[in-house]
């Protein structure tokens, strides 16, 4: 069964970091391209981020650029969201996805597995 469990959300000001993390289980982890994405409320889900399985290519929407990084242990098998000076319009759920073939990794059709989500509000 795999699992794809996401932690780190919560409620910051804006300005505020945060570090999502999202641990994976029941597959094998190292072979899976990782992405975050976010949807808020009455908006559709969006590429934040992706990850190679090998961290050598990354890739961030233009939202994302600058203010977020994406990583990932393999040894842990978990994949991180970094986010500095965190916008109130950055407030949504937040969810990491697998995807195993190499394949637009900012397409939320090309990725396998969902997490449950993580919220994240950012207060003005």
């Amino acid at each position: 069964q795999v699992q794809l469990v996401e932690s780190g959300g919560g409620l910051v000001q804006a300005g505020d970091s945060l570090r999502l993390s999202c641990t994976v289980s029941g597959l094998t982890f190292s072979s899976y391209g990782m992405g975050w994405f976010r949807q808020a409320p009455g908006k559709e889900r969006e590429f934040v981020a992706g990850i190679n399985w090998s961290s050598t290519m990354t890739y961030y929407s233009d939202s994302a650029k600058g203010r977020f990084t994406i990583s990932r242990d393999n040894t842990k098998n978990t994949v991180y969201l970094r986010m500095y000076s965190l916008k109130p319009e950055d407030t949504a759920v937040y969810y990491c996805a697998a995807r195993q073939t190499l394949t637009d990794p900012r397409a939320a059709t090309n990725y396998d597995y969902w997490g449950q989500g993580t919220q994240v509000t950012v207060s003005s």
